[in-house]
């Protein structure tokens, strides 16, 4: 499988960067979730402009970096959030020449100050591309690169700033958990450059809307994410599957309760706060002799503390401080939507139910669960709480084996030894392209 070539022109890039921005999927998004990231009104759009420049690209210049570890020469390990550091952590325990890696004001949740960072001072200096690359944009994505030309604006510079980064640093490799996010896949068009090889250990389920799989030696959770990568279009370099890396220790401890007792309901952006509201409602006073704990997502600005004052029964999981296996082991079931917390509470042996809190048509199923058997759809609230009274009755003890298309090691001799076997393939890896 061949090595992916770099677009040539400034417009070619960035519509490669931001390719995720011009999807059908990324365009329907609901309304408030889309507001949130490109606001509806232009001059809402360039006020965020206005903001960015200010507190980003002028702040970066006042904002000296000093980083704890030297990183010349060394195997990076790039993050855009605090999900990507707990995916890639194992290989700076395991390497010595490993060092976390992320953009200078990139914001990694709780392990903001653990990261070493990039400098994007000089992004300020490529803002002159902007008019030509909207003009060029507007005639490749239509009117989406209107509608979206603060996100243009924004990934404007990083993979000029990267490639400069590369060649100063000149690491031994790049290995990354994300292939979406624009400055992510700006410095993976940076890395094929400047002929700096490139990883990657996936940290969360995929989806057939996902770029093209671009990376020199890919290391997929299982069968489920080749697949979909596949639909996405040409797969390049290497790919082995490796199971769940962040798993490993959680595996030892499946869920052998024979009864739900402890529910969690895990939310996302696009879950509506009406529907989560109705929900919590009718399961606290259906189920007053379970634990129920509600977690948003770590990204979710919403305030959601009404919820404490109206059941103050209900338990809180904060994501920016309890990882999502730490938060798993506290319960026997999941009731969620689209969240790849399904695949990761079914790998535990946790009740996973899909029950969609939104009405968003394109997201239905969005990762293939119920499809493919890993979770079992709720349409309505009666029959939510028909299927958590069976498993408030009997729970099986082998639920986890539904998970075995979406990880490879699950059931082999290798099985909780996912971080083991992706560092030795990285290793052999690294010492054939040395």
């Amino acid at each position: 499988m061949g090595k992916s070539a770099v677009p040539s022109t400034v417009t070619a890039r960035l519509r490669d960067i931001l390719q995720l921005r011009f999807t059908d999927l990324f365009a329907a998004l609901p309304a408030r979730v889309l507001e949130s990231i490109s606001p509806a009104n232009p001059l809402k759009r360039l006020g965020k402009i206005a903001g960015y420049t200010t507190l980003r690209l002028v702040g970066n210049i006042f904002q000296p970096i000093r980083n704890a570890e030297p990183l010349h020469g060394k195997v990076w390990l790039y993050v855009v959030s605090q999900n990507n550091y707990d995916s890639l952590h194992f290989l700076r325990e395991t390497r010595s020449d490993a060092v976390l890696v992320a953009g200078q004001s990139k914001q990694i949740g709780r392990y903001q100050a653990q990261v070493n960072r990039l400098s994007l001072r000089r992004k300020l200096l490529y803002y002159w591309q902007f008019p030509l690359a909207l003009l060029g944009l507007l005639g490749t994505a239509g009117h989406r690169a209107w509608r979206f030309f603060d996100l243009i604006f924004n990934a404007i510079g990083y993979y000029e700033v990267y490639r400069r980064a590369l060649r100063h640093y000149q690491p031994k490799a790049v290995v990354f958990a994300n292939d979406h996010n624009d400055d992510a896949r700006a410095l993976l068009l940076a890395c094929r450059a400047e002929g700096v090889p490139t990883a990657y250990v996936q940290h969360a389920s995929v989806s057939a809307n996902f770029p093209p799989l671009g990376f020199d030696l890919s290391l997929l959770e299982g069968q489920d994410a080749l697949d979909k990568y596949r639909q996405c279009g040409p797969v390049h370099g290497h790919v082995e599957l490796v199971g769940m890396p962040k798993a490993d220790e959680f595996l030892r401890r499946k869920n052998l309760s024979p009864v739900v007792r402890r529910v969690g309901i895990a939310c996302n952006v696009l879950d509506e706060t009406t529907a989560l509201t109705t929900t919590l409602s009718y399961l606290l006073a259906q189920f007053p002799a379970l634990t129920f704990t509600f977690r948003p997502h770590p990204g979710d600005a919403r305030n959601f503390r009404f919820l404490q004052e109206q059941h103050p029964q209900l338990l809180f999981s904060d994501a920016r401080q309890e990882s999502v296996f730490e938060f798993l082991t506290k319960q026997d079931a999941l009731i969620a939507a689209d969240t790849s917390t399904h695949l990761e509470a079914t790998l535990l042996n946790i009740v996973s139910l899909y029950y969609r809190f939104n009405a968003h048509a394109t997201t239905d199923d969005y990762y293939g669960y119920v499809a493919r058997g890993l979770a079992e759809r709720a349409r309505t609230l009666p029959e939510l709480g028909t299927l958590l009274t069976r498993y408030t009755q009997h729970k099986p003890t082998d639920l986890y084996r539904r998970a075995v298309y979406y990880n490879a090691t699950l059931g082999t001799s290798e099985e909780g030894h996912s971080q083991e076997r992706a560092a030795r393939l990285l290793a052999e890896w690294l010492e054939s392209v040395a």
